[in-house]
């Protein structure tokens, strides 16, 4: 590394910089020897981004601009970020439609604005990509550089969400506003087996959890687990379609387009699990997760038939089961859902951090942030204290 002077600029896409000097930056423990070949999040790799693009989910009159920042030195790439350029707030998960509104109210005009995300992922992971022994100049290069562009743009702000806490913490220190939100995840304790993870609830969890993965699998026909080979076209037809009903109920209209689950198909089968719910061998439900080198990442969810608490057998305990066949430790089923806590994922902070270009709007959003902090901090000790988790010494066993 040299003392050179690190330049930042915007790229026209993801698609516009080579795969393997992305990579580099994005998910460089894939090149460590030994290592399982997996990205720690498959959500930051180019051939995720780039088929966000190359399908349409993003791009023209998506709201989402790909302008991704990359940083070099010496002519050499040595960090990039997923930056857009948003006119809205759909596709976030990290809030800021009332940001949005007092500023417009006050006459500015807060769209379009910087987003550093992956769209419509509401997944931590890390947002700074530098390529080993370059985090600390890559990192502020970036940080300074979305800076940069909002100010030199007339932009209102620049968010940076679902980031490491590390990440926030760096760029609390260069001037952005650090948030934390919660979201609720499954974590091993040392678990191998489904059985070991009830036999770590109280009596009455461990029950309902037997009751309602019986009640489940009585729906009348089988579930199957395809990753990677299994996968045929037709499960993404079946997979568009329970998409489509789940998304025109949620948001109106699904982000993302078919030809994405046709890039997934083509490039990302080894990504992907599906678990895919069949009666007399029509598909009736599904549940489409990703997969880490640790972590299991459910994404979208859906079904043309509603069984009763098939939902809750497809998206959380099949995913467990899953999960712990290969090791992994966590389980991230997605944005929201105070259900999930019963069902033994709880809540855990998640980071994002905000730059806002005018001075006074912005110490009223830190005001604002400080006391959702407080509250949230309050929040996630009581609902972890209202876990399925057993409180004192084991119980008998049922």
């Amino acid at each position: 590394m040299t003392d050179e002077a690190v330049t930042v600029e915007l790229a026209e896409s993801v698609r516009s910089i080579d795969a393997a000097v992305w990579d580099s930056c994005a998910c460089p423990e894939t090149r460590v020897a030994g290592s399982t070949g997996r990205a720690r999040d498959p959500f930051t790799t180019h051939r995720f981004l780039a088929a966000l693009e190359e399908s349409g989910s993003v791009g023209a009159g998506s709201g989402w601009d790909p302008r991704p920042l990359v940083a070099r030195q010496d002519g050499e790439v040595i960090a990039v970020a997923p930056l857009y350029v948003k006119s809205h707030s759909q596709g976030e998960y990290i809030f800021d439609h009332s940001w949005a509104q007092a500023y417009e109210r006050a006459g500015g005009r807060y769209y379009p604005k910087l987003q550093v995300a992956v769209p419509f992922t509401p997944v931590t992971g890390r947002r700074l990509l530098a390529r080993p022994g370059f985090e600390r100049a890559g990192h502020a290069a970036l940080a300074e550089g979305i800076r940069r562009i909002g100010a030199e743009n007339g932009i209102s702000s620049a968010h940076v969400t679902f980031c490491t806490e590390e990440e926030a913490a760096h760029l609390s220190g260069a001037g952005f506003l650090p948030r934390v939100t919660q979201q609720y995840h499954w974590e091993s304790r040392g678990y191998q087996t489904f059985d070991d993870f009830l036999a770590d609830l109280s009596s009455r969890k461990r029950k309902a959890i037997r009751k309602e993965r019986a009640r489940a699998q009585a729906f009348g026909g089988t579930i199957r687990a395809l990753t990677g080979a299994a996968l045929e076209p037709e499960h993404w037809d079946a997979m568009w379609a329970f998409y489509q009903d789940t998304g025109a109920r949620k948001w109106g209209t699904p982000y993302l387009t078919r030809a994405f689950f046709e890039l997934v198909q083509a490039r990302m089968r080894d990504d992907v699990v599906l678990f895919l719910a069949e009666r007399d061998g029509v598909p009736v439900a599904g549940a489409l997760n990703f997969i880490g080198r640790d972590t299991l990442y459910g994404r979208y969810w859906g079904c043309v038939e509603d069984h009763p608490c098939l939902h809750f057998e497809l998206c959380y305990y099949q995913a467990i089961d899953w999960a712990l066949a290969r090791g992994m430790t966590r389980v991230e089923a997605g944005a929201q859902g105070e259900h999930k806590l019963a069902r033994g994922y709880l809540p855990v902070q998640v980071h994002s951090a905000h730059w806002i270009g005018d001075v006074g709007f912005s110490n009223a959003v830190a005001r604002y942030l400080r006391e959702e902090r407080a509250a949230m901090d309050h929040e996630i000790e009581v609902l972890t204290a209202w876990g399925p988790f057993r409180k004192d010494a084991p119980e008998e066993q049922d």
